[in-house]
C-alpha cells in the first residue's frame, strides 16, 4: 500500500505537486469512487483514474535540455508563449524539474519520474545550481561576502552561496561571476543581486547537481545517462531503484 498522490507521480501521469492538486480539485478515483483526501492509501490491483483515465505505469524517461531564452518552463502556458515541452520528442508525457525564467537559458532536466522530480527539487537535499551571471554594476567583494552568507528574501534567510570567476568589463559598466546556490527560490539568484542594485541581464545556468552543458547546443537535448541518474540520485542520499 502507497499513497494515491505518490502512485500517480509514480506512473509518470504528473508531478507529486500536481498529483495533489487533481485529488483535491475532485478528478480522480479509486475503483469507481472520487477521492479526494491527500494521502488516501491504495494497493497494486487498485485501479486509478484521472478525469476517467486510467492511470498506469509508464516507463520512465529522463532528459537534459539546454534551455534557449524565450520559452517557458512548463508543459503548457495560458498567455500561448512557447514552452520547453515543444523542444523534446518524447514518447511519454514529460515535465521540468524545477523552471528556468522566461529569459535564462542554460541545464533544464525533463522527466515523468514524480519521484526523481521530488528528490531534485526539494530543499533538504540542498542540489547545488551554477549560474553564470551578467549584471550592471560593478561587484564590490562586501557584497559578494553577503551574498556568500546568505541575505534575507521574504523573511527567510536564503542558504550560503559561492560567488567565484569574478570578472569585470570596465567600458560596458557589468560584471560577469558564477553563482552556486542549493536553493530554488522564485527569481532567487535575479532577487539576490537586486537586493543590492545590480540588474541581472543576463542569467544561464551552467550545471545542475552533476550535470552540465557538455557538447549541447541551445534547442538541443538528449537522455540522461544511467550513471548520471544514478549519481544526482545519490546526491541526495535516496536508493535509486530505477525502471527504465
Amino acid at each position: 500500500m502507497e499513497r494515491i498522490q505518490k502512485k500517480i507521480a509514480a506512473s509518470g501521469y504528473c508531478s507529486r505537486r500536481k498529483a495533489e492538486e487533481l485529488i483535491t480539485s475532485g478528478v480522480v478515483a479509486v475503483n469507481g469512487e472520487i477521492v479526494t483526501q491527500l494521502g488516501t492509501k491504495v494497493g497494486q490491483n487498485d485501479v486509478i483514474t484521472v478525469s476517467g483515465e486510467i492511470i498506469e505505469k509508464a516507463l520512465k524517461k529522463y532528459y537534459v535540455l539546454y534551455k534557449p531564452e524565450g520559452y517557458i518552463s512548463t508543459t503548457d502556458d495560458e498567455k500561448k508563449r512557447r514552452t520547453v515541452i515543444e523542444l523534446i520528442d518524447s514518447e511519454v508525457s514529460i515535465y521540468p524539474v524545477g523552471r528556468l525564467d522566461y529569459d535564462t537559458s542554460g541545464v533544464l532536466l525533463l522527466t515523468n519520474d514524480g519521484d526523481f522530480n521530488q528528490a531534485m527539487i526539494h530543499p533538504k537535499n540542498s542540489i547545488e545550481k551554477v549560474y553564470e551571471v551578467t549584471i550592471k554594476g560593478f561587484l564590490r567583494k562586501e557584497t559578494s561576502y553577503a551574498l556568500m552568507r546568505g541575505i534575507k528574501l521574504d523573511g527567510t534567510k536564503t542558504k550560503p552561496a559561492k560567488i567565484t570567476q569574478v570578472k569585470t568589463n570596465v567600458e560596458k559598466a557589468t560584471t560577469k561571476c558564477l553563482m552556486t546556490i542549493t536553493e530554488g527560490r522564485y527569481h532567487q539568484v535575479k532577487r539576490m543581486f537586486e537586493a543590492f542594485n545590480h540588474e541581472v541581464i543576463k542569467l544561464k545556468r551552467v550545471r545542475f547537481g552533476t550535470i552540465t552543458l557538455d557538447n549541447l547546443k541551445k534547442g538541443e537535448y538528449r537522455s540522461l545517462k544511467p550513471h548520471e541518474y544514478k549519481t544526482l540520485m545519490q546526491l541526495t542520499g535516496i536508493p535509486t531503484q530505477q525502471n527504465r
